[in-house]
């Protein structure tokens, strides 16, 4: 079975991203560090970096800290999986925790809201 064909399982990490300054700098880092390679994606007037593996797949961003992401703090931010993501966001709030980002269309697969833990440290959760 190829990677691409199998479906994330409820409380995998599907993705990261890192929202930072001098992103080509840090792009290049993790280059030359990991082992990934890069593509533009474009946010308007500038790009933020899609990092795949050697066989292409999807495993990070490099983000500019701009727009929504300007509250980010500098840090790898995680995305996991969960099946209902409203579900999941009415717990996070329920236990006193922030929803930053709430999902921009109708919650479907590929859903996903930024939440920070009561005690302070942010995660995504993308809905499958």
């Amino acid at each position: 079975m190829k990677m691409e064909d199998r479906k994330p399982i409820p409380g995998a990490i599907l993705s990261a991203d890192l929202t930072i300054a001098h992103t080509e700098q840090v792009r290049d880092f993790y280059e030359q560090v990991i082992g990934w390679q890069h593509g533009g994606l474009s946010m308007g007037n500038y790009d933020d970096y899609v990092m795949t593996r050697t066989d292409g797949q999807p495993v990070a961003g490099i983000c500019h800290p701009e727009g929504e992401n300007a509250a980010l703090p500098p840090v790898w931010l995680v995305y996991f999986t969960v099946n209902d993501l409203n579900e999941s966001l009415g717990a996070c709030r329920k236990l006193g925790g922030k929803v930053h980002y709430e999902p921009k269309t109708s919650i479907g697969s590929g859903s996903y809201a930024v939440i920070e833990y009561p005690a302070g440290a942010f995660c995504a959760i993308t809905q499958i």
